[in-house]
């Protein structure tokens, strides 16, 4: 058995925090929207150009993966939550150490707002983790457990509140499905082609094939992308490498 291109792109999120004006994001989302599942507005994107990003990726059939990480008292993710799903997004993230409270309030926000609107919800993902931290920095702020320790206690958290997934190292992939179920959704950032990318501040990194094999549900991939010579080509190789990691 084989998974078909459009399986494996499904898989395939582009980290569009790029474009000093919304033309040239746009010219971006152009150029890969036929070769990737979804893509990724972080706080770079949000901040510079607001909701006007989503609305046009939307309208060029793009689905998108909000990424602003949502992390503050339970009313204020809840109400922010609200406004997320209000903009036709397919999947956001709060911060798992915002506590059981803050997030059991943004899943029933999501709920609540989806069947007001009559919308088919978005999934909600809860930051374990960030790949830009290691052991010594968890010790450095005061943890006293190993960042894989730390991203399976938050990633059972998030799903005892009812959150649809996780962000998670690949590399943490392994004991967060054991631990939550093959339904629990797993996304994947700070994947790397096996090659040192310039600037790069990533530390807990795999490659795409890998990172799919160890039971990953999505990637996102920013600079190996962006960097290429021909990005939509680079695009295509990604999403090679992710059905191996799926049938091999």
């Amino acid at each position: 058995m084989q998974a078909t291109n459009k399986d494996s792109r499904s898989r395939l999120i582009f980290a569009l925090d790029l474009g000093e004006d919304m033309y040239e994001a746009m010219r971006w989302a152009d150029l890969l929207k036929d070769h990737v599942g979804m893509f990724k507005i972080g706080k770079e994107a949000f901040t510079r150009f607001g909701p006007a990003v989503v609305s046009s990726i939307r309208e060029r059939g793009g689905n998108i993966f909000l990424d602003l990480k949502f992390h503050d008292i339970p009313n204020t993710v809840a109400m922010a939550s609200e406004a997320a799903v209000k903009l036709g997004i397919s999947m956001f993230n709060i911060h798992a150490l915002g506590g059981r409270e803050m997030m059991e309030r943004a899943v029933d926000s999501v709920d609540k707002t989806a069947r007001a609107l009559g919308i088919a919800p978005p999934a909600l993902l809860a930051v374990t983790v960030l790949t830009s931290l290691d052991d010594t920095n968890l010790e450095a702020i005061g943890f006293r457990c190993s960042t894989r320790e730390l991203a399976l206690k938050l990633a059972m958290s998030a799903r005892d509140a009812g959150v649809s997934g996780v962000v998670a190292s690949a590399q943490d992939v392994i004991p967060i499905r054991e631990a939550c179920g093959k339904d629990f959704i797993i996304v994947t950032p700070g994947i790397r082609m096996g090659k040192e990318v310039a600037g790069d501040d990533q530390k807990r990194v795999l490659t795409p094939r890998n990172a799919i094999a160890m039971g990953a549900d999505y990637i996102v991939v920013g600079r190996p992308i962006r960097l290429a010579d021909d990005p939509a080509a680079a695009a295509d190789r990604i999403t090679r490498e992710i059905s191996e990691g799926l049938f091999n």
